[in-house]
């Protein structure tokens, strides 16, 4: 199974924004146990890419977030990165991905950037910030781009990612509302357990 399909699975893949992550495979697993599969460590983190094949080593489904290059890109699947996301259009990044044959999230927020993404190649388009415009957006894009396959992210929570499904998203981010950063610092892996557990309960049942 892809990382795709296993994101679309779960309905959801959590994205950890964090200064250091000391034991990333073990913070794979909490987020696993959870419920959530997809793990995206980012370019803003320090030493991501040393991070990135200490969790694929481990068996995880882990992504590389935060991409702006081509070369971050390249580096990034080299360290093992099974998806990448982008905050923006990268045409460069979209090569390299569509070369590798790895899906690309490319992150969008109106009609024209969600279609440029679409064109681009991306397997699925991040609206960023979702919270920006909220869960009706994603029905108004949907309406004359009834294939898009939408996930949004910034903002996203338990309290509301049962109503961006509602509205047509594919899959929701978990963000520091499931991974805050003081309990990756911490290593508090239950906590993170317990948190996707509950994010995931919010999600309802599988249409």
């Amino acid at each position: 199974m892809n990382a795709l399909q296993t994101i679309l699975d779960d309905r959801a893949l959590a994205v950890v924004r964090a200064p250091s992550i000391s034991d990333p495979a073990a913070l794979a697993d909490a987020v696993a146990r959870g419920g959530i599969r997809a793990v995206e460590l980012t370019f803003t983190t320090p030493g991501v890419l040393q991070l990135l094949r200490d969790a694929a080593d481990a068996g995880a489904v882990i992504g590389a977030g935060t991409v702006l290059t081509g070369e971050q890109a390249r580096s990034a699947i080299d360290a093992g990165a099974q998806f990448l996301v982008t905050p923006g259009l990268r045409p460069e990044v979209a090569e390299v991905a569509a070369t590798q044959n790895i899906p690309v999230m490319m992150g969008a927020l109106t009609p024209t950037e969600v279609m440029n993404a679409i064109d681009l190649g991306a397997a699925a388009v991040k609206i960023f910030p979702a919270r920006a415009l909220g869960p009706a957006h994603f029905k108004d894009l949907l309406g004359p781009l009834p294939d898009a396959r939408l996930v949004p992210s910034g903002g996203v929570n338990a309290s509301n990612a049962a109503e961006f499904l509602k509205h047509g998203a594919v899959a929701v981010t978990a963000g520091t509302d499931v991974v805050p950063p003081a309990s990756v610092a911490a290593s508090n892996w239950d906590d993170i357990a317990s948190r996707a557990r509950t994010f995931v309960e919010s999600l309802g049942p599988q249409q």
